[in-house]
């Protein structure tokens, strides 16, 4: 019986896909034997990995401080209001609601504070708020009495002018025999606030360009 004489043609064939075979292999175990090295190495701490920084989430700023009413000479009990037509108010809407700074600031006329511009502001606040500057800390704690609940901003300006920013938690002034000062009763500093020398005052901003003046 004859023996049949291998193919040639086959027996490269096959050679050949041995070692491609040797090849694909060899790449997947020293890609494993890296992987096993690099994962000892991080997990030893001899490397850093994005997963080793550590995850950093935004603070919130605080806000600045309300201040307190400055002592008066002569008025040992404390600064009494000050009258409505010598308070200068500016009424800006930091909402998202349309014409309600031109509302607050119908009222607040009526009742006879000097309104002296309304507008908009560029961005919005949450709860209403009072800027002034320390020479009109007494006029904000005044026009702060008409409101249940607003904030109180200290910044850099010079005069005695007060901007009302009205926030997105609005709650209109109220009703004026329910504003609780008389001409003759010192006001009271508002629950945690500060001396007006120990806060850093902010920037005093200004209202986008739709500003109607009176």
């Amino acid at each position: 019986m004859t023996t049949p004489t291998p193919d040639p043609t086959r027996l490269t064939r096959r050679r050949r896909e041995h070692e491609r075979q040797a090849v694909v292999f060899g790449l997947i175990i020293a890609f494993l034997l890296i992987a096993a090295l690099g994962a000892v190495a991080a997990y030893s701490g001899a490397i850093s990995t994005p997963f080793s920084r550590p995850i950093y989430t935004p603070v919130a700023v605080a806000p600045s401080p309300e201040p307190c009413l400055p002592a008066v000479k002569g008025q040992p009990d404390g600064a009494l209001p000050v009258p409505y037509e010598k308070i200068k108010v500016r009424v800006f809407n930091a909402s998202e609601t349309g014409g309600i700074a031109s509302a607050t600031a119908e009222v607040l006329d009526e009742r006879g504070f000097t309104v002296i511009a309304t507008g908009d502001m560029s961005r919005q606040v949450e709860t209403s708020e009072l800027h002034f500057g320390v020479k009109g800390i007494t006029r904000a704690y005044t026009l702060a009495a008409q409101f249940t609940s607003i904030r109180l901003v200290l910044d850099d300006r010079d005069g005695g002018s007060v901007d009302m920013l009205v926030g997105n938690r609005y709650t209109p002034p109220m009703n004026a025999d329910q504003v609780l000062i008389t001409a003759d009763t010192p006001l009271q500093d508002v629950q945690g606030c500060v001396p007006a020398d120990q806060i850093t005052p902010i920037v005093r901003e200004e209202p986008a360009a739709s500003v109607k003046y009176a």
